[in-house]
């Protein structure tokens, strides 16, 4: 039986991963550390609160000593660290915090899995650090280059981005100078369940059904590769439990697509919903598909992004040979469970940003015997 120290996993890769682990490796123990900032909810992690297997802690990955004692006390054996600032926007406005947590704060875990696990260099205890890393640490493509491989130089472009591939040094250089066993995976774009309404993907479909702008940074001919959340989770799965000590792995979705495309498609997606379901105009009055209209009319182009990059994408090649990992989900398939789950589930929409409701479900947590 393993036992994991997930960070980050009130958040939305995070917390898909709790609930894809436990479906696959139920006997397991996982213990979820977050500091539920504005993009943790804990309403996404409601169906484990009473399961023996699992442990609620809010907590800040920099509490270098908080994480060590619980690391000790819950005899911790594999830490997989999804906490992190990702919002390259949040990073542009407000780069300190990205800096914290995901510099600071992944050397702080570090520190505590090395005083831990490697306490007696000589008898160290079987264990694994797996980082979360992004595309975004090898800079930006052009529509004629190949995509990343895991020896494409970093060329990080935005302080997010910087802050990752700093991340992702301190990892590298924590297994080759102490020795501790450490794999990275870097990630396309992620989309799918629970993902906070900030992001592309979900901004749209609410923005949608409240009627509001789909803003359009620039001409939207960004590139994107998309992978489906629950792919990303098999994919960290196997690298888990199959992947080579020290080694770097992409992960990507085989799935570009411009901005501007994915906008216009989220558009005519939702426009067959509520031809198909007419209750949703009821539920949903303000949209325009209620009232007859496309929602392509809310489209909206604004000023681009500063420095934004024009391409991500990134060679699957390896983790394909190695691990035989492919995505089991095309975008037709994912886009469209991903707009039936955030039609089915608009109250977790609702209550992602209500504090109050927020504080009620901490304290479910904190009251469980």
């Amino acid at each position: 039986m393993k036992r994991l120290l997930i960070t980050g996993g009130a958040g939305f890769i995070g917390a898909n991963f709790v609930h894809y682990w436990f479906a696959h490796h139920p006997n397991d123990y996982i213990v979820v550390l977050d500091a539920l900032t504005y993009a943790g909810n804990l309403d996404t992690l409601q169906p484990f609160v009473a399961y023996p297997h699992f442990r609620f802690v809010k907590g800040n990955i920099c509490d270098t000593a908080m994480v060590e004692g619980l690391m000790r006390e819950e005899q911790i054996d594999t830490v997989v660290h999804f906490a992190a600032e990702s919002h390259v926007d949040r990073s542009i406005m407000g780069p300190d915090a990205f800096i914290d947590t995901n510099v600071i704060g992944t050397h702080s875990l570090l520190k505590a899995a090395r005083n831990v696990w490697l306490s007696d260099p000589k008898s160290p205890l079987p264990h694994r650090f797996h980082h979360i890393s992004t595309d975004e640490v090898y800079g930006s493509l052009t529509a004629a280059e190949l995509p990343f491989t895991e020896d494409s130089p970093c060329k990080p472009n935005s302080p997010y981005a910087a802050s990752k591939a700093a991340s992702d040094h301190l990892v590298r250089a924590y297994h080759h100078t102490y020795g501790l066993q450490v794999t990275v995976t870097n990630c396309s774009n992620n989309y799918g369940y629970y993902q906070y309404p900030e992001k592309l993907i979900p901004l749209c479909l609410t923005n949608i059904l409240q009627g509001k702008p789909l803003p359009i940074y620039g001409d939207g001919k960004q590139v994107r590769d998309w992978l489906f959340v629950e792919d990303h989770c098999r994919g960290v799965e196997l690298v888990l439990t199959s992947g080579t000590v020290g080694e770097t792995y992409n992960i990507g979705g085989v799935n570009e697509w411009q901005n501007i495309d994915i906008v216009t498609l989220l558009c005519e997606l939702m426009d067959a919903e509520f031809v198909a379901n007419p209750s949703l105009a009821e539920r949903y009055p303000d949209s325009p598909c209620a009232k007859g209209l496309t929602a392509r009319t809310l489209l909206t182009h604004v000023k681009d992004r500063a420095g934004h990059d024009r391409r991500y994408a990134v060679d699957c090649s390896k983790i394909t040979a190695e691990l035989g990992f492919k995505p089991l989900e095309t975008f037709e398939t994912g886009i469209r469970k991903t707009i039936h789950w955030y039609l089915d589930n608009q109250q977790w929409v609702d209550n992602v940003e209500n504090n109050e409701y927020q504080n009620w479900i901490a304290k479910q947590y904190e009251n469980r015997d």
